[in-house]
């Protein structure tokens, strides 16, 4: 296996292992799933739950995104599938250990994303490192906001500078199905 294949699945297995310990509140969580849940930190994104309907400049055809919670109510998991093939997971939870929330994006064309962030009234901010496709560090940034009940914006930056100068990448609008 190649070095960076291995980097990859370390990574997965180190975000799966961090949203798994998330829930461990204490030794009596593991009997009651209700002690995760009940944590309103790791209530902070409900606003994201449920199927939404992606739509983005430039977008041909549909997108569609169903957010969903699942580890006892302690990980955020979001299905993307943009069209045309392209097809992605978002996976977010609290620590309790560090106070911060954890993400971790990929999609089917090999692309592994881990964040690290903050969600406060309604308004998620996460970054994290990744390479660039000439090796360069780049650092990614995804905000998720509530606009309304039935309104959330997503927008994904990227810097080659550490956060001096943002590029845009992405700003989908999340509109309900069938509010």
């Amino acid at each position: 296996m190649s070095d960076s294949r291995l980097s990859t699945w370390l990574k997965i297995f180190l975000l799966i292992a961090i949203a798994a310990c998330s829930c461990s509140v204490s030794p009596t969580a593991f009997a009651s799933p209700e002690v995760a849940s009940a944590n309103p930190e790791s209530r902070q994104m409900d606003f994201w739950l449920g199927d939404w309907t992606v739509t983005y400049p430039g977008m041909t055809g549909r997108a569609n995104s169903k957010v969903y919670v699942e580890l006892d109510n302690c990980m955020i998991v979001e299905n993307w599938d943009g069209g045309k093939g392209h097809r992605g997971k978002n996976m977010f939870a609290y620590s309790d250990d560090d106070k911060n929330w954890h993400g971790m994006f990929a999609d089917n064309q090999g692309r592994v994303h881990t964040f690290e962030g903050k969600v406060v009234n309604g308004s998620g901010e996460f970054t994290g490192p990744s390479r660039g496709s000439n090796g360069e560090t780049v650092l990614n940034r995804i905000k998720i906001v509530r606009i309304n009940a039935n309104k959330v914006e997503q927008s994904w930056e990227k810097s080659t500078d550490n956060g001096t100068t943002w590029t845009m990448e992405f700003h989908g609008e999340y509109m309900r199905k069938n509010p």
